[in-house]
């Protein structure tokens, strides 16, 4: 008799996702996938705002990365009102972005994905965390963390306006200046998150390339995905996260689309499944050929190691030379294990702690111009017509758009909102069952075997939030009782009655 493992909620990653395994009689894997159970409203309550408000309105979609949405909104406004921000304006802006991404990409790896790998999967369950790496490391360890994400989300408050929810960017620019004291606070901390990037690549380096939990995991075929690879790169083909092109190379790292992002529609599609609130994004010329990895499939895969793959090099020369130690390490560009999405984010990591060190002495942070208020889009819509803009940012967990329409009274008319973790589900739904195939055999499971599981879509820190652009609510939380055989005897979920009535 058939019967599933469910895993609800799994753990480490933003927002609502679960589990379902299907196995046959012989307790072997037949199927399995992960299910986003919130549900898909963003985009619809957007419609009929004023489009200056998107950039603090859409920073809400989610609480771990609403720089990357506040910008790529900023950005969208800065087409959709024609006005051009000035070179100050970008390079803050610019400035503000790689603290985050430095910020963000230490959270996952010290907090969320990166346990598993300092720890080992069969740490027990209560260590998975940073408290475990601290415990395990040293007291210095955490300390370095805490101070290094303290002092970058400090100087992010006092450029943003707000710690988490940033106000500062609007279309033509940004609202202020950069103030004395953050000048020179930049100055004194640039050099320590320098540091402390380094330092993370080291302790990755020490702890995690060449263990042997990790070198096993990373040659499975659990853990291998030939995709498209896509990323944003500059107009020298340098790894870009705050502007450029779209950069799209195919399984053996060969060119094959480069587009300005207002083109994305031309060639980017979304095809639906009903047991998912997710979309799935792939290549129009491709088309949609169902959950399948290779040349010929439509799919492709966003975040750190494809935009290693996709960009032909690094901006800074430290993270350069990192990105070439991990490509030799595992057999050249393009990479395709997932696990090592993980050494790619410290790759970046290193690049945006460059990057903020040599904003810490460019003459363009002290000027004063910072906006070029446009006019409003009554001046530049006909009557009866709308207006487009597309901004396009690489979110931490890869590529962002936000597409917006308004009429000449300046309300939305329309919106999209195509997120990382949207790309990415594809390519997630595949990992997750052949992971489960490779590790799940008569019907034997244990916390190991699950935490490994579960290790197959944290590689891509996803955000299931940002993914489904959840509606305001509780967890969704489903209970789902099962006889000996494996038969649904009961389902009870929160907000419904028995059975889910």
């Amino acid at each position: 008799m058939s019967r599933r493992i469910t895993i609800d909620p799994v753990t480490r990653l933003e927002g609502h996702g679960r589990i379902e395994i299907a196995l046959d009689e012989r307790g072997e894997v037949r199927d399995a996938w992960l299910q986003v159970p919130e549900l898909r409203g963003f985009e619809r309550f957007c419609v009929g705002r004023p489009a200056e408000e998107m950039p603090q309105l859409t920073a809400h979609v989610c609480g771990v990365c609403p720089a990357a949405h506040h910008l790529a909104s900023a950005r969208a406004l800065d087409a959709l009102y024609g006005a051009e921000p000035p070179p100050a304006a970008h390079a803050i802006r610019a400035l503000y972005y790689h603290l985050f991404l430095l910020e963000d990409h230490a959270l996952h790896f010290y907090y969320l994905g990166g346990p598993d790998l300092l720890l080992g999967a069969d740490a027990p369950q209560g260590m998975r965390s940073l408290f475990g790496v601290v415990a395990a490391l040293g007291k210095e360890v955490g300390e370095r963390v805490v101070a290094a994400r303290r002092e970058a989300r400090g100087l992010m408050q006092a450029i943003g306006g707000r710690t988490v929810h940033p106000v500062f960017a609007l279309p033509g620019g940004i609202s202020r200046p950069l103030a004395k004291e953050t000048l020179e606070r930049l100055r004194r901390a640039a050099p320590m998150l320098l540091d402390f990037a380094g330092f993370t690549l080291d302790a990755f380096a020490r702890r995690v390339r060449g263990a042997a939990g990790y070198e096993a995991l990373l040659a499975s075929p659990a853990f291998r995905l030939e995709t498209h690879s896509m990323g944003q790169v500059d107009g020298e083909g340098r790894l870009s996260f705050y502007g450029g092109r779209l950069r799209v190379v195919d399984p053996r790292g060969d060119e094959l689309l480069s587009f300005e992002g207002k083109d994305y529609a031309r060639h980017l599609a979304e095809h639906v499944e009903p047991w998912t609130y997710v979309k799935f994004p792939y290549l129009r010329a491709q088309g949609w050929r169902g959950f399948e990895e290779g040349a010929a499939s439509g799919l492709y895969r966003v975040g750190p190691l494809a935009r290693l793959n996709a960009a032909p090099r690094m901006a800074t020369p430290r993270a350069g030379a990192e990105r070439e130690r991990l490509f030799e390490a595992l057999g050249g560009r393009p990479v395709h294990q997932t696990l090592a999405f993980h050494w790619a984010r410290l790759v970046e990591a290193l690049q945006a702690a460059e990057a903020i060190a040599a904003a810490a002495s460019d003459p363009l942070l002290e000027s004063p111009e910072v906006r070029r208020v446009p006019e409003p889009l009554e001046a530049r819509c006909p009557p009866g017509g709308e207006l487009e803009g597309v901004g396009v940012v690489e979110a931490p967990r890869g590529t962002l758009v936000h597409h917006y329409r308004a009429g000449p009274d300046g309300l939305l008319t329309g919106a999209t909102l195509l997120v990382a973790s949207q790309h990415n589900a594809a390519p997630i739904q595949i990992s997750v069952r052949r992971a489960a195939a490779e590790l799940i055999h008569g019907g034997r499971v244990d916390d190991r075997i699950l935490n490994t599981l579960e290790m197959a879509f944290r590689a891509y820190d996803p955000c299931n939030a940002c993914a489904s652009h959840a509606l305001p609510g509780e967890l969704a939380l489903a209970v789902t009782i099962r006889g000996p055989g494996g038969e649904v005897v009961r389902r009870l979920a929160r907000g419904a009655g028995p059975d889910g009535a």
